[in-house]
């Protein structure tokens, strides 16, 4: 017997996403007809198919119940006209798919016959459970018994069993399990005889069936074929690798305490003791030995996330002093601080000043939630004016989310007396005669705006609304991002809750005094303040322009036609896209454009149908860009800021991975841009070309490079996927196939569509690595040396990231409250999630073996391959 034979094939029912389909045969046996007494007391019943000479025109209905419940709607058998036997022979596909399926799923078939004009009647009714005994879907056709006039009874056990357990039909059941072992190969298979032997149980059936009271009902159940081998279908439900924790004890009975909630006396007195000011003198002469070093160290390495227990907060307040040269011991000294006590509160402020100058990018853990201290907050800011603004750019995004853990009060307040002073500036100078009074009150006109007008003011303190307002006007690239996000949180967003509104209020002050402070300032300023309100009207005619192709009634083509005629003024508009006055593109406000190119202008295949547009920029080149409308793009802008973040961290280390952090700006919470990158989904490239070494052979032969291919072009190659590879696993992005992965000429590889992060898959069982068999065999292979050479760089990549990880688990906490679509599902957990996947908890190398272990499962992931095939039968028959 053939060894392949005794191998068992199998798929998950949570896996399987596809629909049920049961095959309906034949109705054997005898029908009893309707007593005259009955039809003497219903005359309807003469027209009953059951008195017919022939048989009867009957339908089969099936339904799916589990415990009783439906599942599903009732499917019928289409109507057919039978003479001598009931054969259906008719696939029914069930609205329900696999992966619906709970464990005690029932299916129940009713046969019905027409009972008088406008009734029916039951003939017969049988039920089988969809998974046997071990969990395995059943498979082949099965004779089921049906019970007469009985609707099918969906509870568990039912009433209608199709296999009765009945000791005389037990011979009958042994033959059908050995039919059934003989047929998936685990017997020997000896042709002449196995003949013989099914036309012996044909023969026998027959028998049983004719000497029967009760007609059986043939149904067949259908089959997984994948790669040519039939697969069985066990039941497994989603998520059921997970590990639980099962208590071995009883759970201990809780008497309720009446102190429980109230001050510790003991603990109270003993914090105020351990950090009074009279303790302070010996402080500063404390000096650890060897073993609180160690531990010392070992909690300033904790990451901003991990919550100090009391005893560290203590050791961290009495070694403060022997701390203050640590500079990355300062967020944990000030984490340990009661800050609602004054005289501790008043020590730490007096400490701070002596403390050494915080990194920058720990200076960003400040300006979260858990610091509301207005001191600390604002000493925050100090350290982020040493910023260059390439920096700031990179921080910006979090940076307007944390005006939200601002004070609001302080905001507004500003706010007013600004606008109080203009107010009397404005007075005084229209009633002024004396030369002495105009001098003294053109001071508050001139001098209203001076604070975020300042050309250079190192260590000034301030808050950070006023910090990002000097900046931004000072950067015309950092005004123009400044005042998009700021227009995101000033959209009316349906709020409801209180606080919202206050947020929502307190950005449009922000906003308020943004442009104020532009319109007052220079020429300069006045300028750009200009060029942001042009910017905001030339969105809203290029929605509105959207808004009218999308009305257009017909296929593609047309809507296409009717977006290149009102680009190119044939149909009258109130903005002439053709030929406008010079304006910085939001997208990149290096970039000067002056019209979009009519004939260029397309739209794309999916569903909302974006616009690809071709800007005329000022020097007569082009700048392509993606515009979409009806799509919250604010997720993928963050996944590509912390990718051109991470990509400048590994610059910084002298590795580049060849990643391409292209441009994404929401300039809605509906609309928004994106850079175009000319470039081909793998999906397309494996289609026409066969491999990605074909894609690329093509492009840049070589005859002395790998494979033909250009070395250069291959190093590309090899250094983005290992980019990509470790990004998208610390970001933890889901939903990864081929036609979201892009290829361009020269050999980078990258990803677009962020529609899944922190973990969200909507596929099961994704691998924890986006890595591709094909893209493996685009590098010679598990064993080539180019494979070795990736490995290699996603290790130095992981190692270098992980040495800034504190710096990305500050930016995702800043992130919890800005509506971020996978974020917002578990805002408690998305900094967490980010977290493990860096493991903290490990050294350098044991890091690196957790990830030779991903690299391998990845590589060899089954599923992935499945889930791939399955994605590419779903866009054929989209198509």
């Amino acid at each position: 017997m053939d060894n392949s034979s005794e191998n068992f094939h199998y798929v998950y029912s949570c896996s399987l996403e596809a629909k049920i389909q049961i095959k309906v045969g034949t109705l054997e046996g005898v029908i009893l007809k309707p007593e005259y007494d009955k039809m003497l007391a219903d005359p309807m019943l003469k027209f009953s198919g059951l008195y017919q000479q022939s048989c009867a025109d009957l339908m089969v209905v099936c339904q799916v119940f589990s415990d009783g419940d439906p599942l599903s709607l009732p499917i019928s058998t289409p109507y057919k006209s039978f003479t001598n036997r009931w054969n259906w022979n008719k696939w029914l596909e069930l609205p329900l798919m696999f992966s619906d399926l709970p464990r005690h799923a029932q299916l129940a078939l009713t046969i019905y016959d027409c009972g008088g004009s406008a009734s029916i009647m039951p003939v017969g009714g049988t039920t089988i459970s969809l998974f046997g005994k071990h969990g395995v879907f059943r498979q082949g056709m099965l004779d089921l018994r049906v019970w007469p006039k009985q609707v099918a009874d969906g509870n568990y056990p039912s009433k209608t069993p199709g296999k009765p357990q009945d000791d005389d039909k037990e011979h009958k059941q042994t033959l059908a399990k050995l039919a059934k072992k003989h047929h998936n190969g685990h017997m020997l298979e000896v042709d002449w005889l196995d003949r013989l032997t099914f036309r012996e149980i044909e023969i026998i059936n027959e028998k049983e069936k004719k000497c029967s009271n009760y007609m059986y009902l043939m149904v067949e159940f259908p089959t997984v074929v994948y790669d040519n081998i039939v697969h069985s279908v066990v039941y497994y439900e989603q998520d059921g690798d997970e590990l639980y924790q099962f208590r071995v004890q009883a759970d201990l009975v809780t008497v309720p305490d009446p102190e429980v909630l109230q001050e510790n006396l003991v603990e109270n007195k003993h914090h105020k003791l351990a950090r009074s000011v009279r303790s302070g003198i010996s402080d500063k002469d404390a000096k650890p030995n060897a073993t609180v070093r160690d531990l010392l160290h070992t909690i300033i390495g904790y990451p901003p996330t991990k919550q100090l227990t009391t005893e560290e907060e203590d050791l961290i307040w009495k070694f403060r002093f022997y701390l203050c040269n640590h500079k990355k011991a300062l967020s944990k000294f000030l984490e340990c601080v009661n800050w609602r006590s004054n005289t501790e509160a008043r020590q730490a402020l007096d400490l701070l000043q002596q403390w050494a100058p915080m990194d920058i990018e720990d200076a960003l853990q400040l300006l979260s939630p858990a610091f509301t201290h207005p001191a600390v907050r604002r000493y925050a800011v100090t350290r982020l004016q040493h910023a260059s603004d390439d920096d700031l750019f990179l921080y910006l995004l979090q940076l307007v989310q944390a005006l939200k853990y601002e004070s609001f009060d302080d905001i507004n307040e500003a706010y007013k007396k600004i606008k109080a002073r203009d107010t009397a500036s404005d007075t005084s100078l229209s009633g002024a005669h004396d030369e002495s009074v105009m001098k003294d009150s053109t001071i508050p006109a001139v001098k209203s705006f001076k604070i975020y007008q300042e050309t250079d003011c190192p260590n000034m303190e301030m808050d950070l609304s006023m910090f990002l307002i000097h900046r931004a006007c000072r950067n015309f690239t950092l005004a123009n991002y400044f005042y998009w996000y700021l227009t995101i949180e000033c959209e009316d967003q349906d709020t409801t809750v209180k606080q919202d509104l206050r947020t929502r209020e307190m950005y449009m002050t922000v906003m308020t005094i943004f442009m104020q402070t532009l319109k007052q300032g220079s020429l300069e300023w006045q300028k750009r303040q200009l060029y942001l309100t042009r910017q905001q009207v030339f969105i809203d005619n290029l929605v509105e322009l959207v808004k009218k192709v999308a009305r257009e009634s017909g296929n593609r083509k047309k809507k296409m036609d009717r977006l290149q005629a009102l680009l190119s003024n044939q149909e009258p508009f109130r903005m002439n896209f053709l030929n406008f006055e010079p304006l910085p593109l939001p997208l990149d406000p290096n970039v000067l454009i002056k019209g979009i190119i009519p004939q260029k202008a397309i739209l794309f295949k999916s569903a909302l149908m974006p616009s690809r547009l071709s800007f005329l920029t000022v020097d007569d080149n082009e700048y392509v860009a993606i515009f979409k409308h009806g799509d919250d793009l604010r997720q993928d802008q963050l996944i590509l800021q912390i990718i051109t973040l991470m990509d400048k961290l590994l610059r910084s280390e002298n590795l580049d991975l060849k990643l391409t952090p292209y441009r994404v700006l929401a300039t809605s919470t509906k609309h928004g841009f994106v850079q175009f990158i000319e470039s081909v989904p793998v999906a397309e490239v494996l289609a026409t070309e066969g491999t990605i070494q074909n894609f690329l052979r093509k492009r840049h032969p070589s005859e002395s490079g790998p494979f033909g291919i250009s070395a250069d072009v291959m190093d590309t190659y090899v250094r983005s996927c290992a980019g990509y590879c470790v990004i998208t696993y610390l970001l933890g992005v889901g939903d990864r196939h081929f036609d979201n992965l892009m290829l361009t000429n020269n050999g980078k590889l990258f990803h677009i569509d962020f529609g899944y992060i922190l973990g969200r898959d909507p596929k099961p069982l994704p691998p924890p690595m986006k890595l591709s068999k094909e893209m493996v065999e685009a590098m010679g292979g598990i064993n080539s040396e180019l494979y070795h050479e990736f490995r290699k760089q996603c290790y130095t990549a992981f190692l270098h990231l992980r040495r800034h990880s504190n710096l990305i688990l500050n930016l995702f906490s800043l992130m919890v409250d800005a509506s971020v679509p996978d974020i917002a599902l578990e805002p408690d957990k998305a900094v967490k999630k980010v977290q493990d996947k860096f493991r903290l908890d490990l050294g350098d190398e044991e890091a690196i073996h957790h990830l030779q272990n991903l690299l391998d499962l990845s590589v060899t992931a089954v599923m992935a391959a499945l889930v791939e095939q399955f994605h590419k039968f779903a866009q054929y028959w989209r198509k």
